[in-house]
């Protein structure tokens, strides 16, 4: 007969608070120390690419750039296996423009540089500052709106078992992953863009339908097990459950988007790997936070509840 699995979860939930704790503290550090790097279309500047044949330098590149132009820029370069080509990348941020007088100066310079590699002029691409803001500031309004409504769905659904309370703790699990995610952006040195927007608006509808999962069964379990049944054991019996689903679905769909990611890394799509490799965090870590913070931290939540609830009966009973 096969074992059925029981694991604490709640009982170990300590560790697995302390582990969040410090992944998050880490990722702070990194930050605070390296920066994050932002795309033009979040930051605003001008963006001019080239494409060439065989290997150059992009260190030597940014000099050639620095000392045509007179500005500071960003060289990043890509291999783009389709066209059996590379491409060469210029970033000028914020609101330094580059005129069309620097642009042909630039050309030229490239073209005498690299003769031998025929370069290229591909194409030129501003964004205005304000405007990069703005469109931030409305990618984050959308995923706020979008957790405001996971919450008031969850709080519907699962009224019966203390809805509201339940999305906000899944919430709250969800802006873990997004956390973790956004740190790999930083760790990766991978410029944050519209694929980080991309990335949090898939693990919000993914890593809240396993915790969905699991509500769902808590909320049978509490009717199976009776109003009297201690809210930490329907909690781990309800995660228990609902393990082997939860990691069958993740592994699945983390060795999809791993698949995309290796076939981009071959290809050199470096829009797909800003994506993918973000997004196989993100599913490792959903799967995680759904199974060992959104049931722990409810039932912590229950748990003073309920007890303020009993100081309040002893005192109204002692007075």
């Amino acid at each position: 007969m096969k074992k059925k699995m029981n694991i604490d979860y709640v009982g170990k939930k300590k560790y697995f608070f302390i582990l969040s704790l410090t992944l998050i503290v880490l990722g702070l550090i990194f930050n605070i120390i390296f920066g994050t790097q932002m795309d033009i279309q979040f930051k605003g500047g001008t963006m001019v690419s080239y494409t060439f044949q065989g290997d150059i330098d992009k260190d030597e590149a940014a000099k050639l750039v620095e000392d045509t132009i007179g500005q500071q820029v960003t060289v990043s370069i890509t291999d783009d296996r389709a066209t059996n080509s590379n491409k060469m990348s210029i970033d000028l941020p914020g609101d330094k423009e580059l005129t069309p007088e620097n642009q042909d100066k630039l050309s030229e310079a490239m073209s005498e540089k690299y003769a031998d590699n025929q370069i290229e002029f591909l194409e030129a691409n501003s964004v205005d500052p304000t405007m990069g803001s703005e469109f931030f500031a409305k990618c984050m309004v959308a995923v706020g709106l979008a957790a405001i409504f996971l919450i008031l769905y969850i709080g519907i659904r699962f009224r019966k078992i203390g809805g509201i309370s339940a999305g906000i703790m899944a919430i709250i699990a969800l802006l873990h992953d997004i956390t973790i995610v956004y740190f790999v952006f930083v760790v990766t040195r991978i410029p944050v863009d519209d694929n980080f927007i991309a990335v949090i608006l898939t693990i919000l509808g993914y890593s809240i339908n396993s915790t969905i999962v699991i509500y769902d069964r808590i909320r049978e379990n509490r009717r199976l097990m009776g109003p009297k049944a201690e809210i930490g054991e329907v909690v781990n019996r309800s995660i228990n459950q609902s393990f082997t689903r939860s990691i069958f679905t993740s592994a699945t769909t983390f060795v999809a988007i791993g698949t995309v990611a290796v076939v981009a890394i071959i290809t050199g799509v470096t829009s797909i790997i800003s994506f993918a490799l973000p997004m196989m965090v993100g599913i490792v870590c959903g799967c995680y936070t759904s199974l060992c913070i959104a049931g722990p931290l409810w039932v912590t939540w229950r748990r003073h509840k309920l007890k303020k609830q009993e100081d309040v009966k002893v005192q109204k009973a002692e007075n």
